[in-house]
């Protein structure tokens, strides 16, 4: 088994390498600077890694680079810029692809523009497999389930306690402020859309006993849901304070940053959803999954999301985590590094 890592030398590049090196998985680093590279093989304990040098603007590059690899596991932002010239590449070098993006518009888009290619290429494309984007799938399809299987109505909240920020995930949400600012994009009647209904004004946070005022907010799984749950409405939802914590950040204050939070910082990052789903039949569920260390977990699942592509295979396509993975099993899994998660009945939604 062999993994390409793109963007090696970024600040969770980096984490991927070092993950997949203590899994003793071969990796290929990629990225635009030879002697980043090299420095980052080395940081990992990976002096001997073979480094390949490729822009994301050169596809004959790229290409070349994912050729004999199995899965790419891409990690340069922001991927609104730089994502979609990965994903094309990995697909003609006939490579599984996932990204650990959480820009909303970003993941819209691949499921838009490459769902036939990939399908006729024989490959999975993954975006947004991070600490958000596939923890928040998983546990709203087994609560989906624990509901009946089919929704009337999903709400998916996350809470958020913050170590800092990296430079990347800053330069990614800075990219997409006009989305943050917006609420991003709701799913009505088979349909995403920024001008879909808002129905909730509060929720239990996980480890809350009382409600908390949310406010809409762009969610990954709010794309990623409608893919496998049949529902009429799904809307994605934060705090007040975790909102405009992600509106501070911009292009600018990344460059006024360190590359990314210390170890010990990361330590004190808590991440957390809550998912409460009223089945069609009047059935209702709500599920939690809590974790740490955000930048440390979106590695573990990076890795670990490529190294099944590798060695079980998904369907071809662009697919939502729960339509390439055992929910249940990838959960349980992640338990070894932090995580948990619960589902229940609920009294009402």
């Amino acid at each position: 088994m062999k993994i390409a890592v793109f963007g090696a030398s970024g600040y969770t590049g980096r984490l991927v390498v070092a993950e997949a090196r203590r899994r003793g998985i071969d990796v290929v680093l990629v990225g635009r600077g030879a002697e980043r590279l090299r420095a980052a093989a080395s940081d990992a304990g990976f002096q001997d890694a073979e480094t390949r040098v490729a822009d994301a603007d050169d596809h004959d590059a790229l290409v070349a680079a994912f050729r004999d690899v199995d899965a790419v596991v891409n990690c340069a932002g922001p991927f609104a810029r730089w994502g979609e010239g990965v994903v094309r590449a990995a697909i003609a070098a006939g490579s599984h692809h996932v990204d650990i993006s959480g820009e909303q518009p970003y993941i819209q888009h691949i499921f838009d523009t490459f769902g036939a290619e990939a399908e006729r290429a024989g490959v999975a494309v993954l975006p947004g497999i991070t600490d958000d984007g596939l923890p928040s799938d998983l546990i709203t399809a087994l609560t989906a389930a624990r509901a009946g299987g089919e929704a009337e109505e999903i709400a998916i909240a996350v809470d958020i306690v913050s170590g800092g920020a990296s430079r990347g995930t800053i330069r990614s949400m800075g990219a997409i402020q006009d989305t943050l600012i917006d609420g991003g994009l709701g799913y009505e009647n088979g349909e995403l859309s920024p001008r879909a209904t808002a129905r909730r004004k509060d929720i239990v946070l996980p480890g809350g006993s009382a409600p908390t005022a949310v406010v809409r907010f762009p969610l990954p799984a709010v794309v990623t849901v409608p893919r496998h749950v049949s529902t009429r409405h799904v809307e994605g939802l934060a705090s007040q304070g975790v909102y405009e914590l992600f509106a501070r950040l911009s292009p600018e204050l990344a460059e006024q940053v360190p590359e990314g939070p210390t170890a010990a910082q990361r330590q004190s990052m808590r991440w957390a959803f809550a998912v409460e789903v009223l089945g069609a039949d009047g059935r209702s569920a709500r599920g939690e999954v809590r974790g740490s260390d955000a930048y440390g977990t979106t590695a573990v699942i990076a890795v670990e999301a490529a190294r099944r592509l590798a060695a079980d295979g998904a369907p071809a396509g662009v697919l939502a985590p729960a339509q390439a993975f055992d929910a249940a099993g990838f959960l349980d899994f992640l338990g070894d590094h932090g995580v948990s998660w619960s589902v229940s009945d609920a009294r009402q939604v």
